[in-house]
């Protein structure tokens, strides 16, 4: 006779038959297969209520901004109410959020603005972990003499160096840039533990978060991050980018913009019109994730409560499909995984697994699952010196499922079946 379970500790089975409904694109079909998204590290699927709310935008508020009527004033309140969500999903300030057009365009925005106050012989920390968005907006900085200092990896696990970080911060340091997890082998970084060292060197700390958005919960005054920037698109919004920077940074550092633009933080950081369709999206994309979270926990008090209660619900979910996955590609013959595989140390990385297999060319492979209606990526997704540093850049790089919150159990059957059909050809 079992145990019954006390009140309230009852663990809660993750409803994912809810999740997929409010994903109309999930239903799509390819020869006969319904298809499987396998490809969220390059971009997710958005839920019906994005959709709806960027619709909603045109009919009834679209205009530029600060005008004396009703549809130009519609569009400012959607601003500031989308900029409140983006400040409840970050944890800050809503005057510490800055739309743009995307990561990398922002990245270079900001690195031009700081690359102001430095000199020749100042320093710029990077990784060999990084997506490029943030290691050749700092590189242009080399033009007027600022020192970049890369931070290898430890190849058998694709983790961070720490002690060669450590090695490479300096007094002169001026910055690190660090991403909180890789877009490519899934490790999440210790940043609040580089961000303790940099700070302790006198340095800013950027943290590239675009990767990481979609399975774990942000708090940047816990991380006490100076500037924080991810994507809307990466966490089942539009095709925009979000940044966060401490509001004495905005206040400190000088933009560059046209001369009519308003002075004022953050958007004197926003140059030009902003497809402001899309950040009517960015909003319902934060609503989005709340209502998860209230569906999960109906307790949760207010948007950031339920942001937090999502992320609670998803984590488990998305680390089970990792298991599943990770499980079945270990029997495959031929098989190399990069970065974390010991179980015990999941919570080190995200759900976004990359392999090869044997000599065949990822391309080869992704166009093989492709044609049975599995999304998956192929390549270096633009983690250059990661996929230089691991020797597989001149063999075409390596095949990258990611799994989010809306994949399933079945769905990575359906790819280690696959697999399994394109090894015994």
């Amino acid at each position: 006779m079992s145990t019954p379970a006390l009140p309230g500790t009852e663990k809660k089975v993750f409803d994912i038959a809810w999740v997929r409904e409010q994903f109309p694109s999930l239903k799509l079909q390819v020869n006969g297969q319904v298809a499987a998204f396998l490809d969220g590290p390059a971009g997710t699927q958005v839920p019906r209520q994005v959709m709806d709310a960027v619709q909603n935008y045109f009919l009834t508020a679209n205009a530029n901004t600060y005008g004396a009527f009703l549809t130009s004033q519609r569009n400012d309140e959607m601003i500031l109410s989308a900029r409140a969500a983006m400040a409840d999903f970050f944890n800050c300030e809503a005057n510490e959020v800055v739309f743009g057009q995307n990561m990398t365009t922002i990245t270079f925005a900001l690195a031009r603005s700081l690359g102001r106050e430095l000199k020749p012989g100042d320093e710029i920390v990077v990784t060999t972990l990084d997506h490029d968005a943030n290691v050749a907006p700092w590189r242009t900085l080399e033009e007027k003499g600022v020192v970049i200092r890369q931070v290898d990896i430890r190849e058998e696990d694709c983790t961070l160096d720490l002690e060669d970080l450590k090695r490479k911060i300096t007094a002169k340091t001026k910055l690190v840039a660090v991403g909180y997890a890789s877009n490519i082998v899934g490790t999440i970084n210790p940043v609040a533990q580089i961000v303790k060292l940099a700070h302790a060197a006198g340095a800013l700390m950027f943290v590239d978060a675009v990767h990481y958005a979609p399975h774990g919960l942000i708090d940047v005054k816990a991380l006490d991050c100076d500037f924080l920037v991810c994507s809307p698109y990466k966490f089942f919004g539009p095709h925009m980018g979000t940044l966060y920077g401490k509001r004495e940074h905005f206040e400190r550092f000088r933009p560059y913009k046209v001369r009519p633009a308003t002075n004022t933080s953050p958007e004197c950081w926003e140059t030009g019109t902003q497809v402001q369709e899309l950040i009517a999206g960015i909003g319902a994309a934060v609503d989005y994730i709340a209502e998860l979270g209230r569906h999960c926990d109906p307790g949760a008090k207010n948007r950031r409560e339920a942001l937090q209660a999502a992320y609670r619900a998803t984590h488990p979910y998305e680390t089970g499909l990792l298991s599943r996955l990770m499980g079945g590609l270990q029997t495959i013959p031929g098989i190399r995984i990069f970065g974390i595989t010991d179980p015990k140390r999941f919570d080190e990385r995200c759900s976004t697994l990359s392999f090869r297999l044997g000599d065949h060319n990822p391309t080869k492979i992704a166009t093989f699952l492709g044609d049975r209606g599995i999304f998956t990526w192929d390549g270096n997704f633009y983690a250059l010196n990661l996929s230089e540093r691991l020797d597989v850049e001149q063999k075409g790089g390596v095949l990258r499922v990611g799994l989010v919150h809306y994949n399933t159990a079945e769905e990575v059957d359906l790819l280690l079946a696959a697999l399994c059909e394109f090894v015994s050809k």
